[in-house]
């Protein structure tokens, strides 16, 4: 089994896409006008129209409706990252912090209200366990 991807659902993909366009830094491939994807080495983020559920069935996905999940992604200098984004991130949750587990995070939300990690171990032992990761 190989874990695929992440989708959010959103009543407005654009919207979205520009947003995490300017997160990760690269460009989404956009299928169909409903859908776009992130493909990264280790993982893909999909990004689909809440009109896509319908495909589904009853009891499918609900735009704007998350509070369990937090995209996160290891980057190589989390402060940096944090300069950068600032023209982009309206929800700052957390400013740069190092975590009791050896990681140095920055928290915030989408504009959909999603929550988004970005990290850089940065203790021996947070090093050391993401050493051999995409």
């Amino acid at each position: 089994m190989h874990f695929a991807s992440v989708r959010i659902i959103t009543d407005d993909v654009d919207r979205l896409v520009e947003f995490y366009e300017n997160v990760m830094g690269i460009s989404a491939e956009r299928p169909a006008p409903v859908f776009a994807e992130f493909v990264l080495p280790a993982c893909t983020l999909a990004i689909g129209h809440s009109q896509t559920v319908q495909l589904f069935g009853a009891g499918t996905p609900v735009a704007d409706n998350n509070h369990t999940l937090i995209l996160e992604f290891r980057v190589h200098d989390v402060d940096a990252e944090y300069e950068r984004l600032k023209p982009f991130v309206d929800k700052w949750v957390q400013e740069p912090s190092t975590m009791p587990w050896g990681n140095r995070a920055v928290l915030f939300r989408d504009p959909d209200g999603n929550l988004v990690n970005l990290f850089t171990p940065v203790t021996e032992e947070a090093i050391k366990r993401f050493s051999g990761r995409h």
